[in-house]
């Protein structure tokens, strides 16, 4: 079984365009050991140059920018790449952002060292990203897809993500569940884990769920989300008012 694109459940182009402010504000970023893993022998990070697949509002691109990789971040949804324009990269003309897809990226053949993928890959078109990867990457290149998956033997977690479970559809696979093949074109060459977590109030985790697409805006099931969700922070919070949601951020290696 290889991987399935969730196109049929939405233009990824348009389907986050309602989410822009939740995401800037409540999605999680990626421990530094991922970044680590993702970079190691390629070289100094100031000389490579690499494609950020589905950059949204740039969280994986500013984390591989800050260690002076200059970065392609490909983005078709036009309020993603307007708000992650505006954040900036930290470093100046690190970051050049692309109205384009990860099926379709514009740029120029064996031209990067480095593909990534964070929390992306699961709405490309498998097959025609794997032909497209595979022109744009130098040999030797490397292409990283990466997840933070939801830990469900944390207490936090567990509630949250029966919650999401119980009243939302449309929920991408947990991607430890994949197959090797990604796709006929790429194969999975190994896979890295690290624990990772966010420290949210009552308005984080609830923010944290409106940035899912999945999760409706409105309605009974949005109603039953907010009130479980604050339920669960003031069962879970501790002095400080914060509670843990735990992931596990998943590193996916591929190649030919």
């Amino acid at each position: 079984m290889s991987i399935k694109p969730l196109r049929e459940q939405g233009d990824p182009a348009t389907r986050f365009s309602d989410r822009v402010r939740d995401y800037e504000r409540f999605r999680p970023s990626y421990p530094p050991p991922a970044i680590d893993a993702i970079l190691d022998g390629l070289g100094d990070p100031a000389t490579l140059v690499a494609a950020d697949v589905g950059a949204g509002t740039g969280i994986s691109a500013r984390l591989l920018a800050a260690r002076a990789v200059h970065v392609h971040a490909i983005e078709p949804n036009n309020e993603m790449r307007e708000a992650g324009e505006r954040a900036g990269s930290g470093r100046p003309g690190r970051i050049d952002w692309r109205d384009a897809t990860g099926e379709a990226t514009g740029l120029p053949d064996h031209s990067v060292d480095l593909i990534t993928c964070a929390q992306a890959y699961h709405w490309l078109d498998p097959d025609r990203a794997a032909t497209e990867f595979t022109r744009i990457l130098k040999p030797g290149g490397r292409i990283a897809l990466m997840w933070n998956d939801w830990d469900e033997t944390h207490p936090v977690t567990s509630g949250y993500s029966r919650l999401i479970r119980r009243h939302c559809t449309g929920l991408p696979p947990h991607h430890e569940e994949w197959t090797p093949t990604v796709s006929g074109k790429l194969m999975v060459t190994g896979t890295r884990r690290f624990p990772h977590a966010q420290r949210l109030d009552a308005e984080g985790l609830v923010g944290r769920a409106m940035s899912a697409s999945y999760v409706p805006k409105q309605g009974p099931a949005h109603d039953a989300i907010v009130s479980g969700l604050r339920a669960l922070h003031a069962e879970h919070a501790g002095a400080d008012g914060l509670v843990d949601l735990a992931y596990e951020t998943w590193v996916c290696f591929v190649g030919t």
